[in-house]
């Protein structure tokens, strides 16, 4: 579990400081401030941000739309455009990438985190939605929990429980959240690790320790299996 990794490109030093303060101070993660496309593309290369706010006019040859296009092309994570400026021009240019979110300077500290919000929220909209409370982008599900988004990699799940309308997810570290979804619509948007072992159960089956007629063990927590889905999770798993 982790906070919202967010990448800002602002070639104004103080501005982009500022950002980043108003960020961390909202809960979220930031990077170090790009101030260009190519510092741009070097961060989200080793950095792996799940959202970035670009600022449209940069020094240099390329422009915040560029970095848009390139993330659109590349790296398919959500973007918020960031300018000083208004206009029927500048604002036409953006529309072309089709921004989740769209921030005009100055903005106040509640703009910030209703444009970051309406980013993801869009973004995942696009791919599949959940619901208003949690999404999937990529490899991870993001749960809100008092008022944020808060990130959860496929990869630290160990297992799906079903309660009634809502899913408890476990995690390998010992922490339980639970989301308003059901196992069906949630196994739709997981990878191909997760399978169903049970019509009350999906396992992450990175984590799979043991198999038999009645259970699978995970983390040597044994966890009930259906008779109907037994052989399917055998292929699955090339155990036949």
């Amino acid at each position: 579990m982790s906070k919202i990794k967010i990448l800002v490109v602002e070639d104004e030093l103080i501005i982009a400081d500022n950002i980043c303060d108003t960020l961390n101070d909202l809960g979220y993660e930031t990077t170090e401030p790009a101030i260009n496309y190519t510092e741009a593309l070097a961060t989200i290369e080793s950095e792996k941000p799940d959202i970035a706010i670009l600022d449209i006019q940069l020094s240099g040859k390329k422009t915040g739309i560029d970095i848009a296009k390139k993330i659109k092309e590349k790296y398919n994570f959500p973007f918020i455009f960031l300018t000083s400026n208004s206009d029927a021009f500048t604002v036409n240019q953006a529309k072309e990438v089709m921004p989740p979110a769209y921030l005009i300077k100055p903005f106040s500290k509640e703009e910030l985190y209703s444009s970051i919000e309406i980013a993801l929220h869009n973004f995942s909209m696009k791919i599949g939605h959940m619901s208003d409370e949690n999404l999937i982008i990529k490899d991870s599900i993001f749960i809100k929990e008092k008022g944020f988004y808060i990130k959860i990699s496929f990869d630290e799940i160990l297992y799906m429980k079903s309660a009634h309308v809502y899913i408890e997810m476990i995690l390998k570290n010992g922490t339980k959240h639970v989301v308003r979804t059901s196992l069906n619509d949630i196994l739709q948007r997981l990878n191909d690790k997760f399978v169903r072992i049970h019509r009350g159960y999906i396992i992450n089956t990175k984590y799979l320790e043991q198999i038999n007629h009645t259970f699978v063990k995970i983390n040597n927590e044994e966890l009930p299996i259906g008779k109907k889905y037994r052989e399917a999770i055998v292929k699955r798993l090339n155990l036949v």
